[in-house]
């Protein structure tokens, strides 16, 4: 399960409807232990793509380590990424998953007429083979808890 708090999904709603109609991108920053993983910040990043930015993203190693060195600066892990989905579902691609690396979290935002829509999470399975649905657990300040029993959607 990902903990991911409504302040931090609004966020990243916003990015994907600034940026369209082009892919937003970024990167979770947070925790990671018994408990379970929660999302504590993050680091919106540029899309670096320049021949299809409608439909791909990309990042430097320059952006990784970047976000590497935002989350030991705050205490915090690099657990996954963030990316939008313009005017398609929330579910990776078959592009997402040969770019995608094992054990991060993925969480994609769908992006309609620039208006963020639903927001799923997955973790790509250690042989590289698929994406599993990450259930998203959402809290905002004063709200009561909600646990997303759809599979990764929040």
């Amino acid at each position: 399960m990902l903990e991911l708090n409504r302040e931090l999904a609004a966020k990243i709603g916003a990015h994907g409807a600034q940026d369209y109609p082009h892919e937003c991108c970024g990167a979770l920053l947070g925790t990671d232990g018994a408990a379970g993983r929660a999302v504590r910040d993050l680091v919106p990043l540029s899309n670096r793509r320049d021949d299809s930015p409608r439909n791909r993203f990309a990042i430097t190693a320059e952006d990784v380590r970047a976000a590497e060195r935002a989350a030991a600066e705050r205490g915090l892990d690099l657990i996954g990424w963030y990316h939008s989905h313009p005017d398609h579902p929330a579910r990776p691609s078959e592009f997402d998953r040969e770019h995608a690396w094992p054990w991060y979290s993925y969480i994609i935002v769908a992006v309609a007429a620039a208006v963020p829509g639903e927001m799923t999470s997955w973790r790509l399975t250690d042989d590289r083979a698929r994406f599993e649905p990450e259930p998203l657990s959402a809290a905002g300040a004063g709200a009561a808890q909600h646990t997303s029993s759809a599979g990764g959607k929040l």
